[in-house]
């Protein structure tokens, strides 16, 4: 098969794109490197670092799926740019999803668990909820073969270490690297569904050849909730470090987790990473 994926410098995107091609298919990126790296970049796929608004000067003729993954992705940021968030996660979804309408190429959109809680709460939560109406309104007026895929709290290889768009496992592994605290906002007591990134491609590489269907929402988590201060402890006890907590943040919800065994069911998709056992391996 030939694959565009959006996003491919990034976390899951570089994680897809090494699985994709070891499987022998073909493989192109489009991503403008606002959170990728071309250190994640694989030798055997073809890499344009341009906006995803370019995406309709590629020629999708010969293009089996695209897996929509370029995002501006966290909570907190989304506050701050909330013009650019829409910019790229709503304009950028419509361009793609049109995009793949036109040539027939098969859409597979990374949505995002946030949706289950207040959509209304920030503006990525927002924005996601969005962009999942333009692919479904793109499933049924147009025709296009589309599934979403809404992930929890992935973590695992090549995820940002620093920085606001960190994730929280990121994050404190970049803390704890760095001789620093780990810091949890709110109390702790916030429940977390943590996926491993191999666990996400595994799914997402299954909704490949999954048929369309009326109902085409995926739900890739465990259905395992953490509490934000259980990791916290792990950490503690693996790298010995210290844990602060900040005041609470606008947007920071108080529960998430799987609840839907759809994906498990019908995919035949079991998740097999262990948080705990990640940690420990760190």
């Amino acid at each position: 098969m030939k694959i565009l994926v959006t996003g491919g410098n990034g976390f899951i995107g570089s994680n897809l794109i090494r699985v994709l091609t070891g499987f022998g298919h073909e493989v192109v990126s489009i991503d403008d490197l606002s959170n990728g790296s071309e250190n994640n970049q694989v030798r055997e796929a073809v890499y344009m670092h341009d906006d995803i608004e370019k995406v309709t000067y590629f020629d999708g003729s010969e293009v089996n799926v695209v897996f929509h993954l370029a995002a501006l992705s966290r909570i907190q940021p989304s506050f701050k740019y909330p013009s650019e968030y829409f910019r790229v996660n709503v304009k950028g979804t419509e361009i793609v999803a049109d995009w793949a309408a036109e040539y027939g190429v098969k859409m597979i959109y990374a949505g995002s668990s946030s949706i289950h809680n207040d959509p209304l709460n920030s503006p990525y939560a927002t924005y996601k909820g969005l962009g999942e109406n333009i692919v479904q309104m793109y499933s049924k007026c147009y025709g296009l073969d589309a599934h979403i895929a809404r992930f929890y709290n992935v973590y695992g290889p090549l995820e940002i270490e620093d920085g606001e768009f960190a994730s929280l496992i990121g994050k404190w592994y970049g803390n704890v690297k760095r001789k620093e605290k780990i810091s949890i906002v709110g109390t702790g007591a916030q429940t977390r569904d943590f996926t491993h990134v191999d666990d996400i491609v595994d799914g997402l590489i299954k909704l490949m050849d999954y048929q369309k269907t009326d109902n085409n929402v995926w739900e890739l988590g465990t259905g395992y909730p953490y509490k934000v201060s259980e990791v916290a402890e792990m950490f503690k006890q693996k790298f010995n470090c210290e844990i602060e907590y900040e005041d609470n943040q606008p947007g920071n919800y108080k529960d998430s987790y799987r609840i839907n065994d759809k994906a498990v069911e019908l995919l035949n998709w079991t998740p097999r990473e262990s948080l705990e056992d990640y940690i420990k391996r760190l």
